[in-house]
């Protein structure tokens, strides 16, 4: 291989090497506004429309923590608990007298899937967006990733479509046992603004099926009773 070849591939690998590093402290309100073109309008603490809009956040967030540890959330997997817990929070702020549904995007789709979980309007028809979330003690101040957001694989289909305030509204789970089944429950709830909140971009490389499981890269194969090798 010539010198000139050798170096090329040196720097290419350093450039991806730094490519490959996680982009850490980015403003959320900034990667937001990169995305959807939108603001983050910051909760301001001595505005007396906010303060009304805390406290109703803070009765629908009662109300879905009542309601859900009566019912009590019955999946297999912990942290699809999250999940489970949108319609009462979403019934929750309907009955306190805000207007909270599934948000539309661009296209005019009504979309579950993705951030963030629920649009409301608030007394003022003023737009926020809420995030729900759960923690457990043990992992309520980790280093555990549990906030993701991503573009959407067509603009159209982001979710975030207006200036608009952006919460999360977290709920503490324990874990009972309702007869013979396991059921999750809420017993506490914590709103946070996103004004302050910091996320990290994380890259990596991927691949599909179709570019993995190709006939030339096949070694060997069989089932049970068999093996088959393909080594000419």
């Amino acid at each position: 291989m010539k010198k000139e070849e050798e170096e090329y591939i040196k720097q290419l690998e350093n450039t991806i090497s730094q490519f490959l590093k996680p982009l850490k402290n980015i403003p959320f309100k900034i990667a937001i506004k990169a995305i959807s073109g939108y603001e983050v309008i910051p909760f301001n603490k001595k505005d007396s429309e906010d303060k009304k809009l805390l406290r109703d956040l803070s009765k629908a967030a009662k109300i879905a923590t009542n309601n859900a540890k009566t019912k009590g959330i019955f999946t297999r997997r912990e942290n699809e608990v999250g999940n489970h817990i949108e319609p009462f929070l979403i019934e929750a702020l309907n009955k306190v007298g805000l207007k909270a549904d599934r948000p539309v995007t661009k296209s005019g789709k009504k979309k579950a899937a993705g951030y963030p979980d629920i649009y409301l309007e608030d007394r003022y028809g003023r737009p926020t967006y809420v995030e729900c979330k759960t923690y457990n003690k043990r992992n309520y101040q980790s280093t555990q990733r549990s906030f993701y957001f991503s573009p959407a694989k067509r603009p159209s289909d982001f979710k975030v479509t207006c200036n608009a305030r952006h919460i999360i509204v977290s709920f503490e789970i324990k874990k009972e046992k309702r007869g013979n089944k396991t059921a999750f429950v809420p017993v506490h709830w914590k709103i946070f603004d996103t004004n302050n909140l910091n996320v990290q971009i994380k890259h990596e490389f991927n691949s599909t099926n179709k570019d993995m499981y190709i006939k030339e890269a096949l070694l060997a194969e069989g089932n049970d009773k068999v093996s088959k090798f393909y080594l000419k």
